[in-house]
Order: C-alpha cells, then sequence, then structure tokens
C-alpha cells in the first residue's frame, strides 16, 4: 500500500493566523501530542530568528523529541540569510532546516531583485553549509503555484540546478496564495514527479478557494510523498488543509497508509481550540460538534433498519460517539434513541406525548438535550418531577478590583448539608471549586472535568436578555454529557447548568 508522510505546520503556519500566538509551553503541550498521540511523521514548530520565546519554545521541543527518538520529526523554517537561520537552529538543538526559497520568478526578481542564477547560488551556499553543521535541508519553493503557471521555465531551471547537487532532502511544493483547482494541481504535479520521479515532493496547501483538500487529494494523485496539513485548519487568511480531512480522505478514498492515529484527532482538536482561541464550526468535517449528529428523525429510523444512514465515518473512530438531536425536525426514532441511551421505556401513546412536547420547544428556538429528557417525560405524563438529590440551598458570589472572586455555597447531598469557601480565578470558578471540594474531599467522590463552556445571548444588544449557558462534562471512561442553564444573569445560568449535572453524577 503506498504509504504518506504527514507534516503537521500548526506551530509555525497556523500561527501565522490572524490573533493567533502561542506562547512556549503551550507549543511544547502541543508537540506532545502531535508527535506522541496523533503520531504525525514531521512537526514544523517555528520560524528561525523570530524572537527569544521561539528559540526557548523550539529548543524545549527539540530536548523533548530526542527523548522519543524523534528529533528528526522537528523541523524550522528558515532563510537565505547568510548562515543565520542555520546558526539559529543548530543552537536549539534542531537537525531539519526547511529553507525558504522563492519558486517563481516574480518573487525572484521583483522581491529578492536578484537573476535566476545568483538565487541559485545562494540557495547552495546556505544548503552547504547547513550540511556541514550536520542539519538535513528541505527546500520550500515559495509561490511555487503561480511559478508554474506564469515562468514554469524558471521552475525547471531551479529544480534542474538543485536536484544535481544532491543537498536537498524535500523539494516542498506551496500554492502559497492558494490558486489552484486540483485540474492544474493535478498537470503541475504529474509533470514534475514525471520530470523528476527520484525526487521527494511535498505539497503544501491553502484554503482561499476552499479547496485545499480536493488539491491536496489531487497532489497525492499526482504522486507526490508528502502532505503539509495544521490542525483545524489554521493558516493565514484561509487557512491550511485540516489535518483530520486529510487523515480520512486518505484513507477512505484514496486508500494510501498514514500514521496518524484518528482516535485521537479530536482531542488535539480541542487543545488546539483552547490554546488558539479559534472555535471550531460545529458542522466541520470529522471534529465539529454536530457531525456526528443526526438530526432528521428519518435517519434515526434508517439506523435502526440496517445501519441506511451510516457512512465509514464512524464517530468511534476519532474516539466519539453518534448523537440523535432533540428538536421539531427529530420524530419519533430520535425519540427513542435517546430514551433507550437514558434506560427509559415509554409505550408508543407515552412517546407520541414526548414527541409532541419536543416539537412545541424546538419551535420556540429552545435546545433540548437529553439531560431534559427525564424531566420533560415527567412533565408530559404529570408524573412527579424526577427527585433531586442534590439541592443548591444558598450560595454566594462576589467580586472586587483587586481581589480575587469568592464564593460560599452550602448544598445537600442525599439529605446531608454539607458548606464550603473558596476563591478562584472567576466567580464560576470559585464556585465550582467550593464543589469539587466538597465532592472529592468531604464526599470522597469522582468529580468531572469541564470539558467545554459555551454562552449564547440573543442578538440586539439587551442588558436584560436570557443568557443560555451550556457546559459539556467529562466523566471518567470518556462518557459526555452536556447540560443547559437559562437565567439573565450569566453565572446564574451556568450555576443552574452545574447543579443538574450533579443531579446527573449523583
Amino acid at each position: 500500500m503506498k504509504y504518506i508522510e504527514i507534516l503537521d505546520s500548526t506551530l509555525r503556519d497556523g500561527e501565522q493566523t490572524s490573533g493567533v500566538s502561542f506562547v512556549p509551553h503551550e507549543k511544547l503541550m502541543m508537540a506532545r501530542k502531535l508527535l506522541r498521540d496523533v503520531n504525525v511523521d514531521r512537526l514544523e514548530v517555528a520560524s528561525a530568528r523570530v524572537s527569544e520565546g521561539e528559540k526557548d519554545a523550539v529548543s524545549m521541543i527539540c530536548r523533548y523529541a530526542k527523548q522519543l527518538n524523534r528529533l528528526q520529526s522537528i523541523e524550522v523554517l528558515g532563510f537565505c540569510d547568510g548562515h543565520k537561520s542555520v546558526d539559529w537552529i543548530a543552537d536549539c538543538g534542531g537537525t531539519v532546516i526547511n529553507l525558504l526559497s522563492k519558486g517563481s520568478l516574480k518573487h525572484c526578481t521583483l522581491q529578492l531583485k536578484k537573476t535566476p542564477e545568483e538565487h541559485f547560488a545562494g540557495i547552495i551556499d546556505e544548503a552547504t553549509y547547513a550540511k556541514s553543521k550536520g542539519l538535513t535541508v528541505n527546500l520550500y519553493l515559495e509561490d511555487w503555484s503561480n511559478g508554474m503557471k506564469d515562468s514554469p521555465e524558471y521552475v525547471y531551471q531551479m529544480l534542474d540546478t538543485l536536484t544535481k547537487t544532491g543537498l536537498i532532502t524535500r523539494f516542498m511544493l506551496p500554492d502559497t496564495l492558494g490558486i489552484l483547482d486540483p485540474m492544474h494541481t493535478m498537470q503541475y504535479i504529474g509533470d514534475i514527479v514525471k520530470r523528476y520521479p527520484s525526487e521527494h515532493f511535498d505539497f503544501h496547501s491553502h484554503n482561499d478557494y476552499d479547496l485545499a483538500v480536493a488539491n491536496s487529494h489531487a497532489a497525492v494523485m499526482s504522486g507526490v510523498k508528502g502532505l503539509h496539513v495544521t490542525v483545524n485548519g489554521l493558516g493565514e487568511r484561509c487557512g491550511n488543509a485540516p489535518l483530520a480531512s486529510i487523515q480520512v480522505i486518505l484513507k477512505d478514498q484514496i486508500k494510501v497508509a498514514t500514521h496518524i492515529n484518528e482516535e485521537k484527532l479530536n482531542e488535539i482538536s480541542r487543545m488546539v481550540e483552547s490554546y488558539s482561541g479559534i472555535p471550531i464550526a460545529p458542522n466541520q468535517p470529522i471534529i465539529g460538534d454536530n457531525v456526528f449528529t443526526q438530526v432528521a428523525g428519518v435517519h434515526a429510523d434508517g439506523d435502526n433498519k440496517g445501519g441506511l444512514y451510516i457512512n465509514a465515518l464512524h464517530p468511534e473512530r476519532f474516539g466519539r460517539r453518534r448523537e440523535y438531536a432533540l428538536g421539531k425536525n427529530s420524530g419519533k426514532a430520535n425519540i427513542l434513541k435517546n430514551l433507550e441511551e437514558l434506560g427509559l421505556e415509554l409505550t408508543p401513546e407515552q412517546t407520541l406525548k414526548v414527541t409532541k412536547r419536543i416539537t412545541e420547544l424546538g419551535d420556540k428556538k429552545e435546545i433540548v438535550t437529553q439531560e431534559d429528557l427525564p424531566y420533560i417525560v415527567s412533565d408530559v405524563l404529570k408524573h412527579d418531577t424526577p427527585e433531586e438529590k442534590v439541592k443548591l440551598l444558598s450560595y454566594m458570589v462576589s467580586t472586587a478590583y483587586g481581589l480575587k472572586p469568592v464564593a460560599a455555597v452550602k448544598l445537600e447531598v442525599d439529605d446531608k448539608i454539607y458548606e464550603e469557601q473558596r476563591s478562584g480565578d472567576g466567580m464560576y470558578d470559585a464556585f465550582v471549586r467550593c464543589i469539587r471540594h466538597i465532592y472529592k474531599d468531604k464526599l470522597n467522590r469522582k468529580f468531572p472535568w469541564l470539558a467545554n463552556y459555551t454562552v449564547s445571548i440573543p442578538p440586539g444588544g439587551r442588558t436584560d436578555a436570557l443568557v443560555q449557558t451550556i457546559i459539556t462534562w467529562e466523566f471518567e471512561g470518556g462518557k459526555i454529557v452536556r447540560t443547559r442553564g437559562l437565567d439573565a444573569d450569566q453565572t446564574e445560568a451556568a450555576i443552574k447548568a452545574t447543579i443538574k449535572m450533579l443531579n446527573i453524577l449523583n
């Protein structure tokens, strides 16, 4: 089976996303996850000579990679700058430089103001020096796609000159401005691979026309041996090809092998989302919140009858599970799927009544979660409300300028009362610290991790608008629970969602 190398550039090209800047320890944590758990082949971690902080990050990552015997997997972008980049990378402990050159005649003559021959001589000088320092040299042909479109003779002159030197391990072909489509990608790469069959070529796509994944697909079909990606598709302007999307295209569509551990793709996506501050779109393939959620009732019905609406993208491949949404489009099949997961059994008549109530709530644009279902069932069937074994008897949260927020909580659990006071980084954090202390230290019970926290406010800018807080909790064993709170006060809404979670936990 054909094998494709994966280079992840989240820590270098991904950091060129507007508004994104990683501190050294964040880069180290992401590098550890990508190398050890996700198992990417190569990791481009920085641009040389950017800052002292960047030097610290590269040095830490190189030390860690050396412990894993993966130092050759760490790559740094460098420049033809009189050997300064090479020395900088070597000082950090790095062993691979991704040397930036100009892949189009316009860039060579207008930006560098050099003749092709002068530029090629500079590349050879830099690569020769890097080799003398023990570095592997890969070469970026910046603006290569425009070079192939406007000045192919320049590109071939460059490759003819440099392939003869034996200095370059990989030639990396970037669609720097994202101008390509799959047909031109296949044409340009096919021509180059045919002309230089013994060389290793990577393809580096950009998503300006929303074709980064399609172009990467075309590049593999045309003979490249490596693809460049970023987690969540981060990158300058419209970003790069997303790691998760590239992985499933390679495995499912082209039937080629990689070393990627698919079960860890969701974890690294959430980590990068947290560190970058760039939220993942709920409909982003593989990693979005909604991509394994069936909304239409007919889909849930089909899943019950032989998996009629299930494709090769099983959520379990990525450490996730399929969900069936509750709302006005749910239908009886969705309701039954959720009742089954909760262990609730209803008669057909009772199910019909519950379905009608959920449809009514959906018409009012209310979000219904699986955790709300027992309360809806009790309300519709005129039963008593499910007994709350955890009750919030009273609480106080306060904040003041220059002081840490504090909280005091009185909680009843199984008819016993517990009190606690704590400070935190915010009012809600202080409240949760009180609850966690009660559960872990006084009740000797496990407390779930807060995996995600989202707040939505209706448009219009009113200060008295109702705030909806949805909190995602991760229990031991990987079970995920979402609880919702609604209130005019954001902290109160979050507290309501937390008390719901405690009753589920109890």
